[in-house]
């Protein structure tokens, strides 16, 4: 608009004809000057109104994307953290878990050590004293027997000898019987 402005300004102020004609082609140097003053004005007027902006709007946007990049290598980097914060907190829960496990494993094996050995405290005292009681009970029958071959000899002899037999004559002739029984054995 501007351009046409000085356009018709030149075509109404009469310069005198410094016009030099070349055939077909007429140039005109007071044409070429304004157009040339029109090229620049247009060039300044573009410049300070449509790049200026443009390239600011470029900055902002060139900003914007750097900034979005930066958050999502901050939220990468978070969530790498995260997850090796995880991986190691599932590492050690799996240890505590295996050394549980192996605690535990440990703890039983010595407990039914343990039972067992108390088991077979418990059979051989058990043992033992089946064993003491067979042989009181072999004592006592044994003597229950001499008693009883006591009283029969006794009786035989008295029998045959045709008297009594004292007590001390008694447990010796007793005492010679089960010798005799036990060396025949």
């Amino acid at each position: 608009m501007t351009g046409l402005f000085i356009s018709g300004l030149v075509h109404s102020i009469e310069v005198p004809n410094r016009t030099e004609q070349l055939g077909i082609i007429q140039i005109d140097l007071w044409t070429i000057l304004i157009s040339l003053a029109n090229l620049l004005i247009l060039f300044l007027l573009i410049k300070k109104f449509l790049y200026k902006p443009v390239k600011k709007i470029f900055a902002q946007r060139k900003e914007e994307v750097e900034r979005v990049y930066k958050e999502a290598n901050d939220a990468k980097d978070a969530a790498e953290a995260d997850r090796e914060y995880y991986e190691a907190r599932k590492e050690a829960a799996e240890s505590e878990a295996e050394e549980v496990v192996r605690k535990a494993t440990a703890e039983a094996k010595k407990a039914g050590e343990e039972i067992i050995r108390d088991a077979k405290s418990e059979a051989e005292a058990v043992k033992a004293k089946a064993e003491r009681d067979i042989k009181q009970e072999q004592i006592k029958a044994i003597n229950e027997a001499k008693g009883e071959i006591a009283s029969i000899s006794i009786g035989i002899a008295e029998t045959i000898v045709g008297r009594e037999i004292g007590e001390e004559d008694q447990k010796r002739y007793v005492d010679e019987i089960v010798n005799g029984l036990k060396d025949q054995e």
